[in-house]
């Protein structure tokens, strides 16, 4: 029987189990994932060394050839061999990390070779590692993740291995609590934010923070679920840190996203998806979620950018805050029928001194085309509400010099959890086609022309535009005058009975 999406999950959580108590669970993920996909490479391997053979390959060549194969497994690294036992499992898996990543380069670099098995910090001493080690080896040696044993279209977005690896990726960040967040945006904030920008095939989507991959990969399944082709989009991303980036590329591959690009890096001050000239390449959707108020986050820099990224819009940001560091990168990289969906601190949209001016020139330049104000609690480690800024350099005649503002904060469109609130499917719904209808409705959206947000001083705090107050019934004279007369009324009789009362008890008043 094919390995369902549920039983993969299952085996995936019962491998952190083994690690739970052990080591820190924000370091679950190298390890889970790192072992996972030697496994996946090892099993597709000899899975593709049977389909050669059975084609008339012989067997030597089909076990040493790398032409034979998507990606070449030497054979010290092969998955009997790892888990043959013997002594110092941390460097031997190290090793294969490392041989795989040579055989595969660039393909692979840094993907599985960053996990360090043989780390005193993370794994304990040396009988605590090979412990571990042994256990999860162990743990998936029984598990077959042939193309053949995985249900499901094996060659596109929906595979059972990587919709189960997503799946624990946000196990992870639950986990992991607040540093589940730098590498994890809620599939519901993504998925939002993909039906706002609505990808097609043929484009070329960017997601400059890219972390674990979420936003590309949901990208892609987009245009699967729309009839397009995924094969046929260009998917590009930047990130950071250098285990979240292997955790990035992982999610792409184990997702059938081969030939996605993800680069290393800082995208402030070391941009790298570039063209052969040095010049910035040029995207139709660029999608984010890049850190919130990020103090460090290159203003030192900014004078000496040679994209001129920080000086379009009448300031630089400022030092201790890099919110629209991000979006003026994300502008920059966006060509001229493209779009940005990008997540934001509501503090883009009021503060002032420098990001007033560059918000001024932003909306003078019009580009911002809707504002979504979300709960509060959606993200892991950060309570604050955000908001959803998409912006068009190509919007359709009815929509210039117009912003749509849309309060999605109040109840009815999230629901409430203990710890953490969520966006559900029909959340998601009611903000799309109220984007889609790009019109006013009653306390939850209104469109505001240029006149309207120059006489706000271009502040775009959504509670200018948006009044969720109930509305106040007005009662007329006529019925005042009557309730008036009634009360009045009750309270002679009230006072009649007193009298009374007191009468009888040989009181008077």
């Amino acid at each position: 029987m094919p390995l369902t999406r549920q039983e993969l999950e299952s085996k995936l959580w019962q491998a952190a189990d083994i690690l739970r108590g052990q080591i820190d669970a924000a370091d679950y993920k190298n390890y889970i994932f790192s072992i996972l996909f030697l496994k996946r490479l090892s099993d597709r391997f000899n899975e593709e060394v049977e389909s050669a053979i059975a084609s008339g390959v012989p067997r030597d060549v089909a076990l040493t050839d790398p032409t034979e194969h998507e990606f070449f497994v030497p054979e010290s690294a092969r998955w009997p061999a790892l888990s043959a036992g013997g002594m110092n499992q941390g460097e031997k898996l190290n090793t294969a990390s490392q041989e795989i990543e040579e055989a595969n380069a660039p393909r692979l670099d840094g993907v599985i070779g960053n996990t360090n098995w043989n780390d005193e910090s993370k794994l304990g001493s040396p009988a605590n590692r090979e412990g571990i080690i042994r256990s999860l080896l162990a743990h998936f040696s029984d598990l077959d993740l042939r193309d053949a044993n995985v249900s499901g279209d094996t060659s596109g977005i929906g595979n059972v291995l990587g919709d189960a690896y997503e799946y624990l990726i946000y196990q992870f960040a639950d986990d992991a609590g607040k540093k589940g967040g730098e590498f994890y945006t809620p599939r519901s904030v993504v998925q939002l934010i993909v039906e706002l920008l609505k990808p097609q095939e043929a484009m070329r989507i960017c997601d400059p923070t890219a972390g674990s991959g979420g936003m590309l990969i949901y990208a892609a399944d987009y245009v699967n679920r729309h009839g397009g082709n995924s094969a046929n989009l260009v998917l590009h991303g930047q990130e950071k840190n250098l285990g979240t980036l292997a955790i990035g590329k992982l999610n792409l591959l184990l997702h059938g996203l081969r030939s996605a690009r993800l680069e290393p890096g800082d995208v402030i001050t070391e941009p790298r998806l570039v063209d052969d000239s040095g010049r910035l390449l040029g995207y139709d959707r660029v999608i984010a979620n890049p850190p919130f108020s990020l103090k460090n986050w290159g203003h030192e820099f900014a004078p000496t950018d040679s994209h001129h990224r920080f000086d379009r819009y009448g300031a630089t940001p400022p030092r201790t805050r890099g919110d629209l560091a991000f979006l003026l990168h994300m502008l920059s990289v966006t060509n001229g029928e493209g779009m940005v969906g990008v997540v934001m601190p509501h503090g883009v949209l009021f503060r002032g001194g420098a990001e007033g001016k560059i918000r001024k020139g932003i909306i003078e330049a019009d580009l911002f085309e809707a504002i979504i104000g979300l709960a509060p609690n959606l993200f892991f480690g950060a309570s604050i509400p955000v908001a959803i800024c998409v912006l068009n350099r190509n919007k359709p005649a009815e929509r210039r010099d117009k912003v749509l503002f849309i309060d999605a904060a109040q109840e009815g469109y999230f629901r409430q959890g203990k710890a953490q609130n969520h966006l559900d499917e029909e959340h998601i719904r009611k903000i799309a086609e109220a984007y889609a209808a790009f019109e006013d409705m009653d306390r939850f959206a209104h469109v505001a022309d240029m006149q309207e947000i120059e006489s706000n001083d271009f502040n775009l705090n959504i509670s200018r535009y948006v009044d969720t107050t109930e509305p106040i019934e007005v009662m007329s004279v006529e019925d005042a005058l009557s309730e008036l007369a009634e009360a009045e009324k009750k309270r002679d009789e009230a006072v009649a009975k007193m009298d009374g009362l007191l009468a009888e008890l040989g009181y008077k008043r």
